[in-house]
């Protein structure tokens, strides 16, 4: 069991947030207990902007497992919203994990990729050396519901070349619930897409007072966010938007889902259940770019604004203010003026 923290990050701008605000740390949950994540409301898009619940990276904790970034967007009114348009712009040293809940969102990236984001479909990037990529709600798209996950990649593979993953994942009938697993294994089911270090990524719909037992590893540490409904975990209360984190060390995630006479709400409650072991590397994390030191992110925003080949051409985005090519790629905000050092979580060393 690995009981030792030294994945380190510091937390910078993401897509187009440009002032992140201090975070207040919380209970670490060296004690065994759940440690419990409250997201914030960042702007995403233009002035009719999209927002959506940010729940990691925070100052009180940045990494669970190699998952370093977890937005929850949703139910989104795209007819008030504008919905998601979100420009060509860059990553390094990172995977992304798109799952959405409703809706669609057109993806084009620096591979030549083109395809579409549907509920229940995994679609997964590498970034690696570098990658670009837009991502934009389609017209037909009323309501957009969904989670944009970041993996950290280990030093053995943050440098390897852009690639890009499609599967759609069988769901696997559990007692009062059903699991669809992307990434990982559990209940049985295992995705077929390599990871650069285990992990674990399911959705889960639990039944109104349903009580699940999963079996898990106990070296990894594992996270819940609710995107619906209230659901206790090892007795802890999540309300939507939360997210629950267990440490190594058990053998069982057991979730409740509230029972309808306490919850208006009788849909199936909803849940995204991440894992992994602790992240055995320090890493930066700055805008859209995951790195090994200051000194790396200054070089990569730089070879991002010169419009460097590492990251490639994004082609056939046209922005909602018709802007295509390289006007409508994405600026990097400005440096810290202070040195970007990394930062530990509460946790490490339990």
């Amino acid at each position: 069991m690995h009981s030792l923290r030294t994945g380190r990050t510091i937390e910078g701008v993401s897509n187009t947030e440009v002032a992140p605000p201090e975070f207040a740390s919380a209970a670490d949950g060296t004690d065994g207990s759940v440690e419990v994540l409250t997201p914030r409301a960042v702007p995403l898009g233009g002035p009719r902007a999209m927002t959506v619940r940010r729940t990691l990276p925070q100052r009180a904790r940045t990494l669970i497992g190699a998952w370093c970034f977890v937005d929850h967007y949703g139910p989104d009114d795209t007819a008030a919203s504008g919905g998601m348009d979100v420009p060509p712009h860059p990553h390094t040293g990172l995977a992304t994990v798109s799952w959405l809940f409703t809706g669609e969102v057109e993806h084009r990236d620096s591979l030549g990729t083109h395809a579409l984001v549907r509920p229940g479909e995994l679609n997964l990037m590498t970034g690696g050396h570098g990658v670009a990529h837009s991502e934009v709600s389609t017209p037909d798209t009323t309501v957009l519901h969904g989670v944009q996950l970041w993996v950290a990649l280990p030093d053995h593979a943050r440098d390897v070349p852009r690639d890009f993953v499609h599967v759609v994942p069988e769901p696997v009938a559990l007692d009062g619930a059903t699991a669809r697993v992307f990434l990982g294994t559990l209940a049985g089911a295992t995705s077929p897409v390599p990871t650069a270090t285990p992990l674990l990524g399911a959705e889960l719909l639990l039944e109104r007072g349903a009580h699940l037992a999963l079996p898990v590893d106990p070296a990894f540490e594992h996270g819940v966010l609710v995107d619906r409904g209230r659901v206790a975990l090892q007795g802890q209360t999540l309300e939507r938007g939360e997210l629950g984190v267990l440490p190594p060390g058990r053998t069982t995630v057991e979730l409740t889902a509230d029972d309808p006479d306490t919850d208006p709400d009788t849909d199936p409650a909803r849940l995204v259940l991440l894992g992994g072991p602790p992240f055995g590397e320090e890493i930066v994390m700055w805008w859209n770019f995951v790195a090994r030191s200051h000194e790396e992110i200054v070089a990569f925003r730089a070879a991002w604004e010169a419009g460097d080949e590492r990251f490639g051409e994004v082609a056939g985005y046209v922005g909602r203010d018709g802007r295509t090519g390289d006007a409508a790629r994405l600026p990097a905000p400005a440096l810290p003026h202070a040195t970007i050092r990394p930062r530990g979580n509460p946790s490490r060393g339990h």
